[in-house]
């Protein structure tokens, strides 16, 4: 019995270490808790000190995805459901006066927000434009003379403009580059590949976190700043829908430089963001990550992409005359499993125990707005034929560790890079289209 309870006590001493962990992030840097709304943090926070390659190498070809930048919601639903929730409880009047001036601001964002849902934001364009002169400064010689950037996006209207405000940064520093673009749907079996089998994983790994919405979303803190009648409240409004659509309202105001200055997370507590962000984050773990609730099966519909990485970088190596870079504009549904796959920085953490995920796994590490994915290629400028080729990975522009042994630092061979990829893949488990 004694031993029993010291585990118990153990164990709840874990989870208010993490707990006090992430309060401590959030008290910091309240926009790391809107999950995949975060806005790219650079250059607002000092940006990554990266390590110089060995003696003798220079970067000459990059393997690029990213992820689109801010953008407003996706869908008319998330600017109206809120409108009509507030405007129930104003007809019976029971709306706080707080609660009443949410509602006039949640009618003007609907207002600003009409024909643009998942638009491309002003602040979105600005990311892009940061990430590729960045890019251009951080390996001169991967962009030097004509050098070949070829650039692609999926075909949703934000990230081929995500594309076009990066590839017209480059060309403004070097007009001599030989720059392409494209946005085709023969390109989405490795862009944004529709797995057939996906689908019926997550609906089964849904049923995990199920009991995770009641213990975590909680709204009763958020219906007493809006609402002065808690009957009416319980009984008309679906409080933890209203909460999760409210909290990704708040975390998305700061995509819009017009809007970052409205601030709605008074509404929550300071438990409320941290349960909610656990809540968001199982929840894109078993959309993207290894997990035997999905069979680790879910971050492999990404073969497709990082085939194509393998075989872009094998074209560069083939043609040793040519530098430049292959870049790809999409998704964070993409960024975050091509990095899980990838296993960058351990994202390819696997567990069935959603309610410790965030001591291993934190999604707001691998996918804001404008995520990307950057793998560099070198070459020993010297004697190429003597030195193996090097390859180092950023993360959101960090130097990302991976699961094999490194040469120094952030640098791997490129020869042990590939065979770990191309071994990952090989072990693809199978899984019938059709789940019974």
């Amino acid at each position: 019995m004694r031993r029993f309870l010291i585990s118990i006590v153990l164990a709840a001493m874990g989870a208010l270490t993490l707990t006090a962990g992430l309060k401590e992030d959030f008290k910091a840097d309240k926009w790391m808790s809107a999950n995949n709304y975060w806005a790219y943090p650079y250059p607002a926070r000092p940006l990554p000190v990266l390590t110089e390659a060995p003696e003798g190498y220079a970067p000459f070809f990059i393997d690029h995805y990213g992820r689109h930048g801010s953008r407003w919601l996706i869908g008319k639903r998330f600017y109206s459901y809120t409108v009509e929730q507030l405007e129930r409880g104003q007809r019976h009047g029971a709306l706080t006066p707080r609660g009443l001036e949410v509602l006039d601001i949640l009618r003007r964002l609907r207002t600003a927000a009409d024909g643009r849902e998942g638009e491309l934001s002003d602040i979105g364009a600005l990311q892009h434009q940061g990430i590729a002169e960045r890019m251009f400064r951080n390996f001169p010689q991967v962009f030097a003379g004509n050098a070949v950037v070829r650039a692609r996006s999926t075909t949703v209207i934000r990230c081929i403009l995500s594309m076009q405000n990066a590839v017209d940064v480059l060309a403004a520093l070097n007009p001599a580059l030989q720059v392409s673009t494209e946005a085709s749907e023969a390109d989405m079996y490795y862009m944004n590949y529709s797995d057939p089998v996906v689908p019926a994983l997550r609906k089964t790994a849904a049923a995990a976190l199920e009991p995770l919405r009641d213990k975590w979303v909680n709204p009763k803190h958020m219906l007493r700043r809006l609402f002065s009648d808690q009957r009416f409240a319980r009984d008309s409004i679906d409080g933890q829908k209203l909460m999760l659509d409210l909290f990704d309202l708040a975390g998305n105001m700061q995509s819009h430089s017009a809007w970052r200055d409205v601030d709605l997370y008074d509404l929550f507590s300071a438990d409320d963001i941290v349960n909610v962000y656990r809540y968001n984050n199982a929840h894109w773990y078993l959309l993207s990550a290894h997990t035997p609730l999905t069979r680790d099966r879910i971050p492999y519909m990404e073969a497709n992409l990082l085939r194509d990485f393998v075989r872009d970088a094998d074209h560069a190596l083939a043609h040793p005359d040519v530098h430049g870079a292959s870049l790809r504009f999409g998704h964070e549904s993409v960024v975050l499993p091509l990095v899980c796959l990838m296993g960058l920085d351990g994202a390819d953490y696997s567990s069935t125990d959603l309610e410790t995920l965030d001591r291993h796994w934190l999604s707001y590490k691998i996918f804001p707005m404008a995520c990307n994915v950057q793998m560099v290629l070198y070459r020993h400028t010297a004697a190429p034929d003597d030195h193996p080729v090097l390859v180092k990975i950023l993360l959101n522009e960090h130097e990302a560790s991976l699961p094999i042994d490194a040469v120094t630092g952030p640098y791997y061979r490129w020869a042990d890079v590939r065979d770990y990829f191309i071994n990952k893949l090989s072990c693809e488990p199978y899984i019938p289209a059709t789940i019974q």
